[in-house]
């Protein structure tokens, strides 16, 4: 079986939406992050919630989806940098999912993020390359699979070379993963992207 076989989420039930698109400081006027709502099963999943403008560009866009911060389930964290955990607070009924473990309340479970399901269509996987910590979110969706891929991409054009990459083989490999698969990107600080026009 492929890599991209074994990735792929076996479902395609999910849908996602956009909360607020990120910016970094040759974009926009500070730096803010693409925070991501997805939804599958009865779970209610916020990515990366991290630095914007104010709180409201998160959960101003949740109520408009009928959702206040305690229905959120889980919370997705691409990476450990603030600019994408920054408001993870936010959210304390949820379940929060990182590379290495899954931490609600006073528990701390540890397990590996690479092939973690949420659901059949929400599937974690390992992507290290931005740091060494990073980890996708797969969704799959009736129109394919969406990643949100935090910082692998920051926006649809790159940057192609990470200043901040600890080993740009590592990162192009990681993205070499996600591009077997996905057909949406959804990048760490800028609009969703076709995977079909994603840099190397």
């Amino acid at each position: 079986m492929t890599t991209d076989a074994v990735d792929a989420p076996s479902g395609r039930s999910a849908s996602f939406t956009v909360l607020t698109t990120g910016y970094t400081l040759s974009t926009g006027p500070g730096v803010a992050a693409t925070v991501s709502y997805v939804t599958d099963g009865g779970r209610h999943v916020v990515v990366d919630p991290g630095m914007v403008a104010h709180r409201d560009r998160i959960l101003g866009p949740l109520a408009e989806l009928g959702l206040t911060a305690d229905r959120v389930t889980d919370v997705v964290l691409s990476h450990h940098h603030p600019d994408n955990t920054l408001n993870v607070g936010l959210f304390g009924e949820a379940t929060v999912h990182d590379h290495k473990a899954e931490y609600r309340a006073d528990q701390w479970l540890d397990r590996d993020a690479d092939g973690h399901a949420l659901t059949p269509s929400l599937r974690l996987i390992a992507t290290p390359g931005h740091s060494p910590e990073d980890i996708t979110l797969l969704a799959g969706t009736p129109d394919g699979v969406v990643a949100f891929v935090g910082d692998l991409w920051w926006r649809p054009n790159g940057p192609v070379e990470d200043p901040v990459s600890p080993d740009q083989a590592v990162l192009r490999a990681s993205r070499e993963r996600v591009l077997a698969v996905a057909d949406v990107i959804v990048p760490g600080h800028g609009a969703p992207f076709r995977a079909a026009d994603a840099l190397l």
